[in-house]
């Protein structure tokens, strides 16, 4: 599945914005048909790059080290929940 956000322009009428979840064999027909309505403003997101996920994964885990040391003081799991 592929996630599109579609916005209108942006003029003085009320904008909404729609998320639509495509199935991958149908999303190009999708796309080509969308970007022949001039209303319709695509923005399209394929999520973090490969190497943004293992960055990410590289200082959670220095992170984890350094709480595990007692070199820098963790959040309870209960809490940052809470804050969600």
């Amino acid at each position: 599945m592929s996630t599109l956000t579609l916005d209108r322009p942006k003029r003085r009428i009320q904008q909404q914005k729609v998320v639509l979840n495509v199935a991958s064999r149908k999303y190009n027909f999708l796309m080509e048909l969308l970007r022949n309505f001039n209303f319709v403003q695509i923005e399209e997101n394929d999520g973090d790059s490969r190497e943004e996920i293992i960055a990410n994964l590289k200082e959670a885990a220095k992170s984890l080290k350094l709480i595990e040391e007692g070199k820098l003081i963790g959040r309870p799991a209960e809490e940052l929940i809470n804050e969600l």
